[in-house]
């Protein structure tokens, strides 16, 4: 339900193209098709209420919608982030009306542009009534089984109670790769880096974040699908480029991996379940990294042959030699995909990856972090134990946490300070009402500025006290550090935040080796060293300070680790593998 005259705002969108130079380019489809949409008599400008709506109106959409057996609705009125009272009085009636989920936008995300607040409330109205229906089963089977209510798992990196998160359903998406970046700032200490480069692969995809001084990176400009999202997140970058991305020729003749996957079922060649698509992980047991018979610790037997049947026909399509050459190129076709998305964390936003330790996990992603690494010049790899499943892992290391903002849109020179912290008093209170434990909260707050004329803004702190001088300082550094430049220009804040963190407890990992962990050798085929006879470790029965010279493959039930020639890995306390970069490929 949109303001009278604004029913196409999801369909027009920004009248940009996802494709400048394609011209068959589709938009993404609006999650509301279009009679769906509908319009209210009402009018709110940015400087407040100008026409009420009436209820009279609202009851008898309630009636239509009654009538069509709709899920959930989803309420966006113009200006409702200056002046919310139009769009209470639909919701609230809505709600009275219909016994089904309302998603208000100023509920959801209270800040300006239409465009974006009407995409975000649409994608919690239609995540909602999966939702609930996940969480209440998850609560109900919980307190069956005695055991207390769970926290779940949000985009912003943190946990909440289930009715929370119930209440604020988008705050789910990408929740679980925020989980594993959670996990990563949590076993890996980045004292003595400028930060931690998080690369997790799974099966269909790869996704790269940042961690700096022990906190992941969040954002607030998200798209899935191509739809935007403003709500707080770990800022992850997916790309599709995973252990069962599909490697294919082009009609160029040129090597490509992904975006298609092959899915669990039928699932790579050597799954042996009827798929015949090469894969990464095809290319990575013909290349000796993955061993047959201990896939899964021992309880999935690979079949190699089908494998390089696959790989084979790819090497004739390709042009290339065979099954070996192929699986070569697939390792580095898919290596040259995740290196660029590491480069667009990291070089496009002014960051030297060198000065990053960079932390593998996932099923896949320890077999080729080495890899990577070689191609951006980093000289540190870490691997925790729980590798292959650190998002799991994230969920227990993660703090509670609330984020809440508030538009306010002016100019940093002129705003009036008791205004601003009048307003911060109510953001506040909003993220503190939902905190399980007020006194043990911990508020930070923040402000979205731009200079005047930009569209865009950067979030930088803001201390316990409004001291503008202090905001312009931390805006022209976090331009300059971003942009590469500061301007001499009037500074605009355009949004307020807070965020309350209540911290959770850290789970520890306690690691036990038997020492006899070789478990045999097996020749393995390096990009730059060729094939090797490698040495196989049991990474369980590693010891606390074992060395691991390359070459060498680490295997786990969750993942396998691929040492390279070139590199040397030591096993910390916690079990830990820590891989340090050598002198050039042998």
């Amino acid at each position: 339900m949109t303001t009278e005259g604004f029913r196409d705002v999801l369909e027009i969108g920004r009248q940009d193209r996802p494709d400048l130079y394609d011209l068959e380019a589709e938009k993404p489809e609006p999650l509301v098709p279009r009679d769906r949409r509908f319009e209210i008599d009402e009018r709110t400008t940015a400087d407040g209420l100008e026409r009420p709506v009436a209820e009279s109106e609202v009851r008898e959409l309630a009636a239509t919608l009654r009538e069509r057996n709709v899920e959930a609705v989803a309420v966006s009125l113009l200006h409702a982030y200056a002046d919310p009272e139009n769009e209470r009085v639909v919701a609230e009636t809505l709600r009275e009306e219909l016994a089904v989920p309302v998603s208000a936008s100023h509920e959801v995300l209270a800040e300006f542009r239409e465009f974006e607040r009407t995409s975000t409330t649409a994608v919690d109205a239609y995540v909602r009534p999966a939702i609930d229906t996940y969480v209440g089963q998850l609560v109900d089977e919980a307190g069956d089984a005695g055991i207390p209510a769970p926290r779940i798992m949000q985009a912003n990196g943190g946990i909440a109670d289930p009715e929370t998160v119930c209440e604020h359903a988008v705050t789910t998406t990408l929740s679980g790769p925020a989980a594993g970046v959670v996990g990563a700032a949590a076993t890996v200490d980045d004292d003595d880096v400028e930060g931690l480069v998080t690369f997790d692969m799974g099966g269909t995809s790869s996704d790269v974040s940042l961690v700096r001084d022990g906190r992941a990176e969040r954002t607030t400009d998200a798209e899935i699908d191509g739809l935007p999202i403003r709500t707080p997140m770990v800022d992850v970058n997916t790309v599709g480029a995973g252990g069962g991305s599909i490697a294919w020729v082009d009609s160029g003749g040129a090597l490509r991996v992904g975006p298609e996957s092959s899915g669990s079922q039928p699932g790579p060649a050597c799954y042996g379940r009827g798929g015949t698509e090469p894969t990464v992980t095809d290319a990575n047991v013909v290349l000796g990294y993955i061993g047959p018979e201990t896939a899964l610790g021992g309880e999935m037997t690979l079949d190699v042959e089908a494998a390089r049947d696959a790989l084979g026909r790819l090497a004739d399509e390709a042009g290339l030699e065979g099954p070996l050459e192929a699986a070569q190129g697939v390792y580095r076709v898919a290596n040259a995909t995740m290196t660029r998305t590491i480069r667009s964390v990291t070089v496009e936003r002014g960051h030297d990856p060198r000065e990053f330790a960079l932390v593998a996990f996932g099923g896949a992603g320890p077999m080729h972090a080495a890899a990577l690494a070689d191609s951006l010049s980093v000289d540190r790899v870490v691997v925790p134990r729980p590798g292959g499943v650190l998002s799991a892992f994230g969920l227990l290391a993660a703090d509670e946490s609330y984020d809440a903002v508030r538009t306010v849109g002016v100019d940093l020179e002129g705003a009036d300070p008791t205004t601003l912290e009048a307003v911060y008093d109510d953001l506040v209170a909003d993220v503190l009402a939902d905190a399980s434990d007020r006194d043990a909260a911990r508020v930070e707050r923040a402000a979205d500025c731009r200079y005047a004329g930009q569209s865009f803004e950067l979030t930088v702190p803001v201390s316990e006290t409004f001291d503008a001088a202090a905001v312009a300082d931390r805006f022209h550094e976090a331009h300059e550090r971003t942009y590469g430049y500061a301007m001499d220009e009037s500074i605009e804040v355009v949004n307020l935040r807070t965020t309350a963190t209540i911290p959770g407890t850290e789970p520890g990992i306690s690691h036990e080796g038997s020492g006899a962990a070789v478990v045999g050798t097996r020749e393995a085929h390096f990009p730059e060293a060729g094939a090797r006879e490698t040495t196989v470790y049991d990474w369980e029965r590693l010891e606390t300070g074992a060395s691991v010279p390359g070459p060498a493959v680490l295997e786990q039930a969750e993942s396998t680790t691929v040492v390279p020639p070139n590199w040397d890995g030591e096993i910390l306390a916690d079990g830990t593998l820590v891989m340090t970069r050598g002198g050039e490929s042998q």
